[in-house]
């Protein structure tokens, strides 16, 4: 990323936060101004997409009690002259609609399409209002769009590298299970031991229906690649059910390709404990 691209993501995140002044815009620009609510639209680079309808309400609820404390970040649109383009502040626009709002408060920043990007991205995340998917997709632009490369978007993000690019790989996973992880039912940290596999759906309604951890997903899917990786020899399966049987334990045996192994017997309390150690102290 070139240098000029760096200074004009400082100024752009800079001029949000009010550490910087914009150059003049059809209206003063970072100081407070009054539109008509009406004259706002969402911000097309907006990588959230997904709104809580009971957190709309409850802030709707209290704009109409307090009204807006902080004002919205807008740019001038350059599509339509005299209306205004959403930098960061929309779910506090969707609530001002439903409070009843005609008017509402802005600060205009001038802002490129690239920065505008750039700020609606930071600002969700470090509000953590955005879920894996939409944060996948918002890095995705950065990248596709703007040509930015995982490193320079991690340091745009004060995140690892590592977290960008697993991040990113969420987006490979089938679409079911994007939806799960958007709709929240699933987690990044539940989702991400799934990419590449050919079963990750069926893994991941599995996931859900057991409301299985993170360190318990990774633990079943090096389960389930251990016996896709060698397949268990029927005289082997017949050997562990006739075990099973005699002790009336969970028996499980790992014969490897060398035919060298181990026998796992699984017990529950002392009882069982006690029960196999008699067994194998007879002689």
């Amino acid at each position: 990323m070139s240098s000029g691209k760096k200074k004009g993501l400082g100024r752009g995140l800079s001029a949000l936060f009010g550490d910087d002044k914009p150059k003049q815009k059809a209206l003063d620009t970072n100081q407070t101004n009054t539109v008509s609510i009406s004259d706002l639209s969402r911000n097309p680079y907006q990588p959230r997409q997904n709104f809580s309808e009971e957190k709309l309400e409850e802030l709707a609820n209290s704009i109409r009690k307090n009204g807006i404390i902080q004002p919205i970040a807008v740019r001038p649109s350059k599509s339509d002259p005299g209306r205004y383009e959403i930098v960061a502040g929309e779910r506090r626009w969707l609530a001002s609609q439903r409070a009843g709002l005609h008017e509402i408060p802005v600060t205009i920043l001038d802002l490129s399409d690239v920065e505008s990007l750039e700020v609606a991205i930071v600002e969700n995340i470090q509000r953590d209002d955005l879920n894996p998917i939409e944060e996948a997709r918002g890095y995705k632009r950065l990248n596709e769009e703007f040509k930015y490369d995982h490193e320079s978007i991690s340091k745009l993000m004060s995140k690892s590298r590592s977290h960008i690019s697993n991040t990113l790989r969420l987006l490979t996973l089938p679409n079911d299970v994007i939806a799960m992880l958007e709709e929240g039912t699933l987690s990044s940290g539940q989702a991400r031991p799934l990419i590449g596999m050919s079963n990750a759906s069926s893994i991941a309604e599995e996931i859900v229906a057991k409301n299985y951890s993170a360190r318990k997903v990774e633990y079943l899917i090096r389960s389930k690649k251990t016996k896709k990786e060698i397949p268990i020899d029927t005289n082997i399966l017949k050997a562990q059910e006739r075990i099973q049987k005699i002790l009336g334990l969970k028996v499980n045996i790992i014969n490897k390709k060398n035919n060298a192994g181990k026998i796992v017997i699984e017990y529950k309390d002392l009882d069982q404990f006690q029960l196999v150690s008699d067994l194998l102290s007879k002689h």
